[in-house]
């Protein structure tokens, strides 16, 4: 699997994807290697259900709203560049390479796009409001999984 990872993933790309996204080489190359093995279908893309096997994904309570996170409206395939782009929302934020070069835009992963990203989540209808049945519809999710937890342990 690692040497198909890296035979597919052109040198130019992995620079691009590190400039666009912050992420180093061997991250780049491992998640590639990751998303390969993802791809089920082998076409370049994943798709919904590519990633509803993901098990830690399948059992959070908001894992169906982390997964549309990687998909622009309209669209039901992801490829690599915009897997990357979205994961590129989880890295730390780094104080030290804010303002690194005036000219670029702002990371991914700054507080605000970060923000950005979370707000995402739970405006379900993209009317840029979080409306009172969204909000109460992620907290019914995360209560119902509380519970279930608690007799799991019990």
């Amino acid at each position: 699997m690692g040497s198909r990872a890296s035979t597919l993933l052109r040198e130019e790309e992995i620079e691009e994807i590190k400039k666009e996204t912050g992420f180093s080489h061997s991250q780049i190359t491992r998640l590639y290697s990751r998303f390969t093995s993802l791809d089920k279908g082998e076409n370049g893309t994943l798709s919904r259900e590519d990633f509803q096997r993901i098990p830690e994904l399948a059992i959070n309570p908001l894992g169906d709203r982390i997964i549309n996170a990687f998909f622009p409206e309209g669209e039901d395939q992801v490829n690599f560049r915009g897997f990357m782009r979205t994961l590129a929302h989880f890295r730390p934020i780094e104080d030290n390479e804010k303002n690194k070069d005036p000219t670029a835009s702002e990371p991914l992963n700054s507080r605000s796009n970060k923000l950005l990203f979370a707000f995402r989540l739970y405006d379900l209808d993209r009317d840029d409001k979080i409306s009172r049945d969204e909000l109460l519809q992620v907290l019914e999710k995360v209560d119902v999984e509380q519970k279930m937890s608690i007799r799991f342990l019990h």
